[in-house]
């Protein structure tokens, strides 16, 4: 698959499996991470692999931290769950530097921009996942348990495996009218 047929077929995969992207292809990933758009070369993002029994920590917290913050059972459950959806998280972190020349807003796109990039590396060497944000990446003990700093903010969860289904149907082009205007 060439750049553009990647990048024109991209599709998130929600149902992954292991393995999970390691040594050098997951090397790559982060590589492609790190190269994404940043005015200032500030380089504002931390990646934190969870994995293993990085999982299994997470999936603690959650737990704990929907017991605490007094949800219901279903969600509960739907929280303690969530880290077992791939067997690997890239959690993506923009370390913002405030009243820096780079405003705070093109730090985090920075870091969004990591999370995409990723995501392509992941799918262009055999594997995929999906983003997901969501009420945890604002909860103040999720940001704690990440290290984050006042100024940092979580833009995301990428969940990495391998797909455990094959797409049936190639990506349908977007009717861009909607989107298009000339100025």
């Amino acid at each position: 698959m060439d750049s553009l047929e990647l990048l024109l077929q991209r599709r998130s995969v929600s149902r992954l499996t292991a393995p999970a992207p390691e040594g050098e292809v997951l090397d790559n990933i982060l590589q492609a991470g790190a190269r994404a758009p940043d005015h200032g070369g500030l380089k504002p993002w931390h990646f934190s692999l969870v994995q293993g029994a990085g999982l299994d920590r997470l999936s603690e917290l959650l737990r704990k931290l929907s017991i605490d913050d007094q949800l219901d059972d279903k969600a509960i459950e739907k929280a303690t769950q969530a880290p077992y959806r791939a067997p690997l998280i890239i959690t993506v972190i923009a370390r913002c530097q405030p009243h820096h020349k780079v405003p705070e807003w093109e730090q985090v796109v920075s870091a969004g921009c990591c999370v995409m990039a990723m995501q392509m590396a992941a799918q262009a060497q055999g594997f995929n996942g999906i983003w997901r944000s969501g009420a945890w990446t604002d909860h103040p003990r999720v940001r704690e348990a990440f290290n984050c700093q006042e100024h940092d903010k979580i833009v995301g969860f990428l969940y990495l495996g391998t797909p455990q289904f094959k797409a049936v149907s190639p990506v349908q082009p977007v009717d861009l009218s909607a989107y298009v205007s000339q100025f």
